[in-house]
């Protein structure tokens, strides 16, 4: 396992609840999280997809090495099923570990990038976001949808949720900014700071969004902005 890129054993691992539902926090995560945005820095950042059309991610991206994806998921995939009851049978699909920066200013966000959002309604689709940058840039925020109360889309309820989801999009767009606190649509139900070499393991059904200090942190510079690295797992 190369050094640069090795975890911090054993590792640090609390498990939260947010709402009615359970998220993992693991922090002092890499041994050496200095040669991760090194690595970063001498990246290739381009565009994330749906950029243009001001949908999903608002910022920037490029690929994490290899090695960081491989010692990763060799923890991530016991602990997911460990404390995310899922079964023990089914194998872990992984995308790619892709570096993140935010750089879209709140004047650009699109409608669906001002409210929080899900990854996938899926039931074992798992987000692992490790923060490379400390708490001045936000951190994750979880919430429930108001007028279903719903915290967790899932393929039973999903077509209800996006119903009356985009019908209150379509009668009033939300407000121009980065979302991060309670409105008459969502409410905060807690959040989970920024914190340099913090990982954090949720499902990716459930309702949330970056919580983003645009004063600071709209910057394509790996050393200076809100630089994550950003895994998805499935089962």
């Amino acid at each position: 396992m190369p050094e640069n890129h090795a975890l911090r054993m054993p590792p640090d691992i609390r498990s939260l609840r947010i709402g009615d539902h359970q998220v993992v926090v693991i922090d002092n995560f890499l041994e050496h999280p200095e040669a991760l945005v090194e690595f970063a820095a001498e990246g290739r950042f381009e565009p994330y997809p749906g950029m243009a059309e001001r949908k999903g991610y608002p910022g920037i991206r490029a690929r994490a090495p290899g090695d960081y994806s491989h010692n990763i998921t060799e923890l991530l995939d016991p602990l997911i099923k460990v404390n995310f009851g899922v079964p023990e049978v089914l194998a872990v699909k992984k995308s790619a570990c892709y570096f993140s920066l935010t750089t879209t200013p709140p004047g650009a966000l699109g409608p669906l990038q001002r409210t929080p959002h899900f990854d996938a309604s899926t039931p074992h689709h798992m987000a692992a976001l490790l923060y490379l940058c400390n708490d001045e840039h936000g951190g994750t925020g979880f919430y429930r949808h108001n007028a279903t109360g719903m915290q967790r889309i899932t393929a039973e309820n999903r077509e209800r949720y996006l119903d009356v989801y985009y019908e209150e999009i379509n009668a009033r767009l939300p407000a121009q900014r980065y979302f991060d606190r309670s409105d008459e649509r969502f409410t905060l139900l807690g959040a989970i700071a920024a914190r340099f070499n913090r990982m954090v393991v949720y499902p990716g059904s459930l309702l949330h969004s970056a919580c983003v200090n645009p004063a600071l942190s709209l910057c394509g510079d790996p050393r200076k902005g809100r630089l994550t690295v950003n895994t998805f797992y499935d089962f």
